[in-house]
C-alpha cells in the first residue's frame, strides 16, 4: 500500500517503537500516579464510601497517559523542521491534508497502545473491568481521545518554531486538562463553578466514557461521552490540518 497517509502512519509507528528509552519512560509518570494515589489515598477514599480507588483511578490514568503522549507527539513537527526533514516531507506531490491526517492517525495509534499498556500494569496491580466485552468499548474512546489531542498538539506545533515554547505551552495546557476531568476525584458534590469548568473540559468525557466502560460508572452518559468526543474532535482535526497546511518551510 502507497497511501500518503499510511505511508506517514507507519512512519509515526516505526520512529516511536525505534525509542525503547522513551517507550519506557513514558510509563513512569502513570505507574507514579497508579502506585502513589491508588494505595495511599486507596483506605481515605473507601472509608468515604466511595468503593475500590483503583477501580475509580485507573481509567483516569489511563486518559492521563494518553493525553501526554498524543499532546507532546506535535514536537516531532518542531523537531523535523529544525532539522530539515518535514520540508523533505512538504515539497512531495502529496496533499499537506493527507500528510497531516497520516501523521495524526499514527500519533493516535501510538497514544492508544500507550493507554492499553497502562490498562495492563493497572490490572497487574489489582484493577479489574466490571464487563471483558466494554474493554473493546474503552478501545474506542482511547482512540477518540488520542485522535483528539494528536491533532490538538499538531495544531499548536504548527504555529510554533521553538521546542523550549512548545513544551512551555503544552504543560500550561495539559496539567489543567487533566486535573479537571475528574480523572482523580468524583465530579459528584462538588461546587457548581468547578462542575462548570469540568463540562468544559473535552478530556472529562474521554474519562468518563473510559470509566464507564471499564467500570459501569459513568457520569454524563456513554452516549454524550462519544457524541461530545466525536464532533470535538472532527472539529480539532480540520483545524489541526488548516494550520498545517499553512506551516512555511
Amino acid at each position: 500500500m502507497d497511501s500518503p497517509i499510511y505511508m506517514m502512519w507507519l512512519r509515526q509507528l516505526k520512529r516511536y517503537w525505534r525509542s525503547k528509552a522513551r517507550v519506557i519512560g513514558s510509563l513512569a509518570q502513570p505507574i507514579l500516579f497508579l502506585v502513589a494515589l491508588g494505595f495511599g489515598l486507596g483506605p481515605v477514599f473507601q472509608a468515604a464510601g466511595g468503593g475500590n480507588y483503583i477501580d475509580f483511578l485507573a481509567p483516569g490514568i489511563i486518559a492521563m497517559s494518553i493525553l501526554f503522549t498524543a499532546m507532546f507527539n506535535g514536537i516531532e513537527i518542531i523537531w523535523d523542521r529544525q532539522f530539515g526533514f518535514l520540508k523533505e516531507t512538504m515539497v512531495a506531490p502529496v496533499s499537506r491534508y493527507k500528510i497531516m491526517i497520516g501523521r495524526t492517525l499514527g500519533g493516535a495509534t501510538v497514544a492508544m497502545f500507550q493507554g492499553i499498556i497502562v490498562f495492563l500494569i493497572s490490572m497487574l496491580i489489582g484493577f479489574r473491568p466490571s464487563s471483558i466485552p466494554m474493554i473493546f468499548v474503552s478501545f474506542v474512546f482511547m482512540f477518540i481521545i488520542a485522535m483528539l489531542f494528536t491533532a490538538f498538539g499538531t495544531a499548536v506545533a504548527s504555529k510554533l518554531e521553538d521546542m523550549q515554547g512548545f513544551q512551555l505551552i503544552i504543560n500550561f495546557i495539559i496539567m489543567p486538562l487533566f486535573f479537571l476531568s475528574g480523572a482523580l476525584f468524583p465530579i459528584t458534590g462538588l461546587p457548581e463553578a468547578l462542575k462548570m469548568v469540568i463540562r468544559f473540559n473535552p478530556l472529562s468525557y474521554g474519562v468518563d466514557g473510559i470509566r464507564g466502560a471499564l467500570t459501569g460508572l459513568s457520569a454524563f452518559g456513554m452516549t454524550l461521552d462519544f457524541a461530545v468526543l466525536a464532533v470535538i474532535t472532527f472539529v480539532m482535526t480540520l483545524i489541526g490540518s488548516y494550520l498545517f497546511s499553512k506551516i512555511e518551510i
